[in-house]
């Protein structure tokens, strides 16, 4: 009988573990507050850090955001998703071209907008703790894929705690890198049209079009 309850105590204390109440909660209320928005944009930093291979690179982007849909501007290219279409369009000296499918929804992607809710699904959560980043206290919330066959195993997220905004990401790939993802200057006050997210060709006559759908 003493054995069947350390048993049970256990498996209570892992499955608390791996559905942390206090995470759970904060990542609630960062959801819901994003889901509240008419729009968000923002400047952000991204990084990629691996001690083994010495790389160490960092590049800038802006991105705007409204519920499934984003528009991701970096130095060489632009994504546009609509939440049913996805258009890649590529710009550089030589040659610019835009790409077309369709948003694969089955698939286990990362994207700026689907962060916020990704942990609703096949993932376990922690909460790390707090620590201050830039004259803020922040909260770190350690995602765990349920699944070994989960693309992003893991994944810490970087709240304000006051806030209850997402201010960045990090994930590590297979190889002991890790991307970093920091929003710099965020607008949450922002009304974004649909059509924003919709790449115009009539705005861009000299691109070749590629559709894949």
């Amino acid at each position: 009988m003493i054995l069947l309850s350390l048993l049970w105590v256990g498996i209570t204390l892992a499955a608390n573990a791996q559905k942390d109440p206090k995470a759970h909660e904060i990542l609630n209320s960062v959801s819901e507050k994003y889901q509240s928005l008419n729009g968000l944009s923002a400047t952000f930093e991204y990084t990629y850090f691996n001690a083994q291979e010495g790389a160490n690179q960092t590049n800038t982007g802006e991105v705007t955001i409204k519920g499934d849909m984003y528009k991701l501007v970096l130095d060489d290219q632009e994504i546009y998703n609509n939440g049913e279409t996805v258009w890649t369009y590529i710009k550089s000296n030589n040659f610019k071209e835009v790409t077309i499918n369709s948003v694969d929804k089955n698939m286990e992607e990362l994207t700026p907008s689907n962060i916020y809710n990704i942990y609703k699904k096949g993932y376990d959560y922690q909460l790390l703790g707090e620590k201050t980043q830039n004259g803020k206290t922040v909260e770190e919330v350690l995602l765990t894929a349920e699944s070994e066959k989960n693309q992003f195993q893991k994944i810490k997220l970087i709240i304000d705690k006051n806030e209850k905004d997402l201010l960045g990401w990090e994930i590590e790939d297979d190889m002991g890198g890790v991307f970093s993802y920091r929003f710099k200057e965020i607008d949450s006050k922002i009304n974004v049209p649909d059509n924003y997210f919709v790449f115009d060709k009539q705005k861009h006559p000299d691109v070749e079009v590629i559709d894949l759908r």
